[in-house]
């Protein structure tokens, strides 16, 4: 490294400084603390719920996610969450007593949208031993405040059977470890969820809720629900997508950063500041950044670490005084233009920034391809297709963007950053007409097929092997009850939970980053005959699965669930209006546990 290239100017010097003697405070702080448990107790006085940790008064004021944890402590906070147990744990909980931070320890449980079943006892148990573990584990770490049991298990499963081994695993949470709470998160609130857990769930001392655009009523409407179980925000932030009315091109409009800071500012003051006698505190969501629906909507925190305008407000709140230099803000970001357009047209958009604006401030736009859904992913999507050849003139408060060649929905983002890691976002979609351009593929002959006994050359390659791949076994020649000739192809998923499944791939292994496939436009229908060896057999059947955040994607895709019969039957899957100019996944197979191992059978599956 040539020493001489590195340069801090005294902002970041002050801020280094700033940073370590933070670092240094926490660390004398927390080598005075036990090193051992430090105990938190649930305590009501006068009417109000408190927490008490260490025979002191305890307020959550905390973040979860994965941003840096002395930016947490640097602007106020003291605690931040998790949402399961891992090889990370430790090191979490180490980091957060040495910034004299507090962390609610999640332990993740079973969804029955990813196969789990709490009516079957053989997995319920291995889960509870699981989570048994962990708590012993992690118990006596100083930095534990309290343990989350689950994360919005009652979406799709509001069963006794589930409210049930919440209980018992909050029963066994108070056995082993007496010294702190316990609390399970649900995804917004219903009459019906608190109920649930006060009748349920006596060993759930807290409920946490994770609210987005119902976050300012949330303790009002926890009231009228019948809650008296103290309560936690455990997710809070903008108005999420599924809460959000579509446009007229069928895009999410996005809040800028300076609206969404309000949207934090407006939870936490009417329910978590108002509501002392039930609310407990607060986690923000999400401390750092995650490509959710688009590459900023939840982020509090740039990818380069720069905070935007909601950590400025909940540092406010945390200490009651705002920082002395605030992020930048957006007083307007609009198209000039209109916002559907033809392929190679030219769209205007302008950004007014708000006053004071600092002197350094620099602009970048840019062009990405929309994500391909607007869904909840929990990990994030990945990020779209980039054109930087779409901004001939960047860095102005105006900008004119020439949309590519390929119709589909497209985002224009504006990023405004000073020198000192404070930025401020914002986003505008826009439409371009026509259908989207596929790099060109090859048009077979039809009927193509994609498995038969007497096929000498198979399209496609059963390559694509997800979810529990080592459950998973499959016996292309087998002999037994063919539908058709002497082999069928038979599948076995030898688990009674978690999930499987197998895509047909070409070129085999490709994930995206090739080109292939065929153009199947003339095809009518996805046909192929399967039977269940008991029959009852759930599975989804389709094709396409590569998205258009990568290079070389399907053209559309299809997934259609199906229940078996114990004998031969024919499925189609009509491909009625469907894009088939390219399609690289040509056959999927896919299935969550059903409490016991599943076996199927597949045969003389072609396009027509």
């Amino acid at each position: 490294m040539n020493h001489s290239s590195l340069r801090f100017s005294r902002p970041s010097v002050t801020l280094l400084v700033a940073t370590l003697l933070v670092r240094l405070l926490h660390v004398t702080a927390s080598a005075a603390e036990p090193q051992g448990p430090i105990s938190v107790r649930l305590l009501k006085q006068e009417g109000q719920w408190k927490l008490q940790r260490g025979e002191k008064p305890y307020f959550i004021k905390g973040a979860g996610g994965g941003g840096s944890k002395p930016l947490l402590a640097e602007c106020g906070g003291n605690s931040f969450r998790t949402w399961g147990v891992g090889p990370e744990t430790e090191r979490e909980l180490d980091e957060a007593q040495n910034l004299g931070l507090t962390v609610t320890v999640g332990i993740w449980l079973g969804h029955k949208e990813h196969g789990f079943r709490y009516d079957d006892a053989q997995s319920v148990q291995k889960q509870f031993d699981d989570a048994k573990k962990a708590v012993l584990k992690y118990k006596d770490h100083p930095a534990v405040l309290m343990w989350a049991l689950g994360n919005e298990m009652e979406v799709n499963d509001d069963s006794p059977e589930m409210w049930n081994a919440i209980q018992e695993l909050a029963k066994m949470v108070h056995e082993v470890d007496p010294q702190h709470p316990t609390m399970t998160v649900i995804a917004e609130l219903g009459s019906h969820k608190t109920q649930q857990i006060h009748q349920r769930c006596p060993a759930i001392d807290v409920v946490g809720i994770n609210s987005y655009g119902g976050g300012p009523s949330l303790a009002e409407r926890y009231r009228q629900a019948g809650g008296t179980k103290p309560f936690v925000v455990t997710e809070y932030g903008p108005p999420g997508t599924w809460e959000i009315k579509q446009n007229a091109i069928g895009a999410a409009p996005e809040l800028t950063s300076t609206q969404k800071a309000e949207s934090y500012r407006a939870t936490y003051q009417k329910s978590v500041a108002s509501a002392p006698d039930l609310c407990l505190g607060s986690y923000a969501f999400t401390w750092g950044h995650k490509i959710e629906a688009t590459a900023t909507w939840f982020g509090m925190l740039l990818p380069d670490g720069s905070r935007l305008a909601a950590v400025d407000v909940m540092q406010e709140v945390w200490t009651g005084q705002a920082p002395a230099q605030l992020c930048p803000k957006i007083n307007q970001l609009a198209l000039t233009s209109q916002a559907e357009v033809n392929r190679g047209e030219t769209v205007t958009a302008m950004v007014e920034i708000g006053d004071p604006a600092p002197q350094d401030l620099q602009i970048e736009w840019a062009l990405f391809r929309e994500q391909e859904s607007y869904a909840v992913d929990g990990t994030g999507a990945k990020p779209t297709p980039a054109y930087p050849d779409a901004i001939a003139h960047n860095g102005q408060s105006q900008v004119s963007v020439t949309m590519p060649p390929s119709g589909g929905v497209y985002r224009l983002y504006c990023y405004i950053h000073d020198s000192g890691k404070r930025a401020a976002v914002g986003s505008l979609p826009i439409k371009v007409r026509g259908p989207a351009s596929l790099a060109k593929a090859a048009a077979p002959k039809l009927p193509l097929v994609v498995y038969a006994d007497d096929q000498p050359a198979m399209p496609f390659t059963a390559s694509g092997w997800m979810g529990n791949a080592a459950a998973i076994s499959m016996e292309s020649d087998c002999t037994d009850n063919p539908h058709s000739g002497k082999t069928c192809l038979r599948v076995r998923f030898d688990k009674r939970d978690d999930w499987g499944s197998v895509v047909w791939q070409h070129p085999a292994n490709d994930w995206g980053d090739l080109p292939g496939g065929y153009d199947l436009t003339n095809a009518e229908k996805l046909v192929f005959w399967a039977r269940g060896k008991s029959g009852g057999e759930k599975v989804k059947f389709g094709y396409g699965l590569l998205g258009i955040e990568n290079k070389y994607h399907d053209s559309s895709k299809v997934e259609q669930e199906f229940t078996l019969t114990k004998d031969w039957k024919e499925y189609t899957i009509d491909l009625g209006e469907k894009e088939l100019t390219r399609i690289k996944s040509g056959f999927l197979w896919s299935l969550a546990g059903q409490g016991q191992p599943v076996e199927f059978s597949l045969d003389d599956i072609e396009y027509r």
